[in-house]
């Protein structure tokens, strides 16, 4: 075998790691398309088999779409991901470029802060957030929803590391033009960190749409639920679990978030390796 053709084991290795790791990812995602497309009979049948024997989609799909408001909850979720990401950025942008490009007391203290940040999981907060929301009378509105997210540690984090990669010579030639540090931020800073603003965007909507726990605490009206709050309305506690609506439901909520991904794939690795250079 030429050298040219051989293959180190540790490749292989990585490689049999990465394929394992990646088949046990899609395996729950490829059973709940399975389920979608079964009648009751075969979802608890004795045998195993992915593609069903009699397909049962249409029959799934349009109680997913029927049974309950289904679509009402995935706009709920487009509104609340859209509000969210779009205040996120609002405080992001700017604070990661405060951290990046300017000098001032107290701004490693405060990067540190934005690293324990990163540390808490949201569920910690939950509790003096809901306390917060009472007070200020806000639960059960979509306020209650956005609130809690618009500061992003990681968003400030992302920012600050992808800022840092751009040079401080194209910061100091927008102040001599007479640029503002603000319009610095949009004009100049924000559009040449694109990647970073959609890896970012990828990561805030898939995590907000896909949020379960606060919007469990936060809103009781049907009219609010997002989409996995919304999809728990096919739980019936004396029939049980209606599993084909509801695997379809799940199918029909996870679908935008992987066309999403797809189509912004290659902005998306970008934005998260631009800010390991520095």
């Amino acid at each position: 075998m030429s050298a040219r053709h051989f293959v180190h084991p540790t490749a292989i290795l990585r490689h049999a790691a990465l394929l394992s790791s990646g088949t046990l990812i899609l395996v729950p995602f490829v059973w709940m398309l399975s389920l979608s497309l079964k009648p009751p009979g075969e979802i608890f049948g004795a045998s195993f088999s992915l593609l069903p024997h009699h397909w049962y989609a249409v029959e799934n799909y349009q109680r997913a779409l029927t049974s309950a408001p289904l679509l009402r909850y995935m706009a709920n979720g487009l509104i609340v991901c859209a509000a969210i990401l779009a205040l996120q950025i609002a405080v992001c942008a700017p604070a990661g470029y405060a951290l990046a490009k300017l000098r001032f007391k107290g701004r490693d203290v405060i990067f540190a802060l934005v690293l324990i940040g990163l540390l808490l999981p949201h569920q910690v907060l939950s509790l003096p957030l809901f306390i917060l929301g009472y007070q200020l009378n806000i639960l059960n509105t979509y306020a209650a929803l956005i609130f809690p997210y618009v500061v992003s540690p990681f968003g400030i984090f992302l920012f600050r590391q992808f800022f840092k990669t751009i040079p401080d010579d194209v910061v100091h030639a927008a102040r001599l033009d007479g640029l503002p540090e603000i319009s610095i931020v949009w004009r100049i800073m924000v559009p040449m960190a694109l990647p970073a603003v959609i890896a970012f965007s990828i990561f805030s909507v898939v995590s907000h749409w896909n949020d379960l726990f606060w919007p469990l605490i936060a809103v009781r009206s049907e009219e609010l639920m997002p989409p996995p709050l919304g999809i728990m309305a096919f739980r019936n506690e004396e029939a049980g679990n209606d599993y084909g609506p509801l695997m379809a439901a799940a199918t029909l909520v996870v679908l935008p978030l992987v066309l999403a991904f797809v189509a912004a794939q290659r902005w998306f690795v970008e934005g998260l390796t631009g800010g390991a250079v520095k």
